[in-house]
């Protein structure tokens, strides 16, 4: 008589069960590592984007030219670390002297540091949620540069604690209108008016502009009455 699937995989499962329980001790020391670097920096923004963003390209010269801006402003610029948009990002905030902050993901493929990072400010990661906590903790604000499916899961994600609240307000701007317009479409006629699954302000607490004097003015504006601090 051949026994169940889920009865023999579970030998499988209960092999792992030991390794599970020290991988705790791994997590905890990427966020200890995160906490007590970000923690010193002061106020920056993140800015995401995608990793297959070449050099000259419209959005990769668009990207520098606000991490630039954003640096030139005191404020600390964070990316994903890697190439692209994330690249573009260090490199602005290089240029002007600005604070450069790079959190690497280890991946088999397409990531790996940039040369526009600070040396004291590269921190790796081997858990995609431990690098998102970092993001969120420590960002006064979020720039989202056209990119594929890790940015649109950070933009979600961003979105999310805003409108949940967890954390406080924060800018959440979108660069690119001729990229992001058709989602937001979407999400106001099919999300909002048909389905009802978001509130009609959901949408206001995000911004969609195309130059960096919007975004630094924006900036001033929202910080000319609202704390410089971290988020939770």
């Amino acid at each position: 008589m051949k026994e169940k699937l889920t009865k023999i995989k579970l030998r499988d499962w209960t092999e792992t069960r030991a390794h599970s329980s020290w991988q705790v001790f791994k997590i905890m020391a990427e966020f200890v590592q995160g906490f007590e670097t970000l923690a010193k920096i002061g106020p920056c923004i993140s800015i995401f984007g995608s990793a297959r963003t070449k050099p000259g390209t419209k959005y990769y010269e668009l990207t520098v030219d606000v991490a630039r801006r954003l640096a030139d402003e005191g404020f600390g610029v964070i990316t994903g670390g890697g190439p692209g948009i994330m690249e573009a990002g260090n490199k602005g905030a290089n240029l002007a002297g600005g604070r450069s902050v790079g959190l690497n993901i280890e991946l088999p493929f397409e990531q790996h540091n940039n040369p526009y990072i600070d040396a004291d400010k590269t921190i790796n990661f081997d858990y995609f949620f431990v690098r998102k906590v970092m993001f969120a903790k420590y960002s006064q604000g979020f720039i989202m540069m056209p990119g594929g499916w890790g940015t649109m899961d950070e933009f979600f994600e961003v979105a999310t604690l805003i409108q949940t609240r967890k954390f406080t307000q924060t800018p959440m701007i979108c660069m690119g209108s001729s990229y992001w317009n058709g989602l937001f479409d979407w999400m106001r006629e099919t999300m909002l008016e048909v389905e009802g699954n978001i509130s009609p302000g959901d949408l206001d607490m995000i911004k969609i502009f195309d130059t960096a004097d919007e975004v630094v003015a924006y900036l001033h504006e929202f910080y000319s009455h609202n704390k410089l601090q971290p988020n939770f």
